[in-house]
């Protein structure tokens, strides 16, 4: 019977070391070895390959994920590379086991994020085909006109990224504030939204990722609830990338 082969950014994701975007980073940066050998990017290992992080084995001995929802603080970075950026979301949450975020909120933004160490339900939550809702709350620098709204809502072209945005819901709430929801997640998306438009972004709160509101002070976090993660996967049923293995958390 042939051996199974797994590539090795699919192997580290499975683990819960990283996603499989960051394990491609490390891969590049000649971080990860397989039985002492650097690999080149999409390299595949059998079940008896030793896989090593910056000399650390890393070893499948996952039985239970973590899922987190986090108040993130404006100040903090949302990468992983501790080495490199003292402000770090890692470093400022000390959990206990190995997560990362899925997804990122830029510095100057603060609000809901995710955490995990299953690594197969980063793309699913991510990926914009898959539509999953994202709600921010973002006040502005000058008053919010009908314009303002219909322009947002109706795609803005964003020619240093050489996409436009898709469609997506705007209300205003007050005279500088605006809820907006969006299905994407380009980089830095609502604050160059809003440039094109010459308004400057003054504050911006993600407070809900799909079915997960945010519900707690800035800088603390909680474990999804039973109720939240049954719904999650529920609406991660049809996205691409799916599936969430068997989750013996019982949440």
């Amino acid at each position: 019977m042939a051996e199974e082969l797994k590539r090795i950014n699919k192997f580290l994701s499975e683990v819960g070391y990283c996603s499989r975007r960051e394990a491609d980073k490390l891969i590049d940066a000649g971080r990860v070895t397989i039985n002492g050998v650097v690999p080149e990017m999409g390299t595949k290992i059998t079940p008896d390959d030793v896989v090593a992080v910056d000399g650390e084995v890393i070893k499948n001995t996952k039985d239970t994920f973590v899922y987190l929802a986090f108040n993130k603080p404006v100040g903090i970075v949302c990468t992983t590379d501790t080495s490199v950026e003292k402000d770090n979301i890692i470093d400022f949450i000390n959990y206990p086991k190995r997560i990362f975020p899925i997804g990122r909120l830029d510095k100057p933004s603060e609000g809901l994020i995710l955490l995990t160490d299953d690594g197969d339900i980063v793309n699913k939550i991510l990926r914009a085909s898959n539509n999953h809702e994202k709600e921010y709350i973002v006040t502005v620098d000058k008053p919010i006109s009908q314009t303002f709204i219909e322009r947002m809502s109706g795609g803005i072209p964003l020619a240093d990224l050489n996409k436009t945005t898709k469609k997506c819901k705007v209300d205003k709430l007050s005279t500088y504030s605006f809820r907006i929801i969006l299905t994407q997640g380009l980089n830095r998306q609502i604050r160059r939204m809003c440039d094109y438009l010459n308004y400057d972004v003054q504050t911006l709160k993600r407070v809900r990722i799909m079915n997960i509101k945010l519900d707690t002070p800035i800088g603390e976090y909680r474990e999804l609830t039973k109720e939240e993660f049954k719904e999650l996967n529920k609406l991660l049923e049809d996205s691409t990338k799916t599936y969430l293995k068997n989750n013996k958390t019982n949440r």
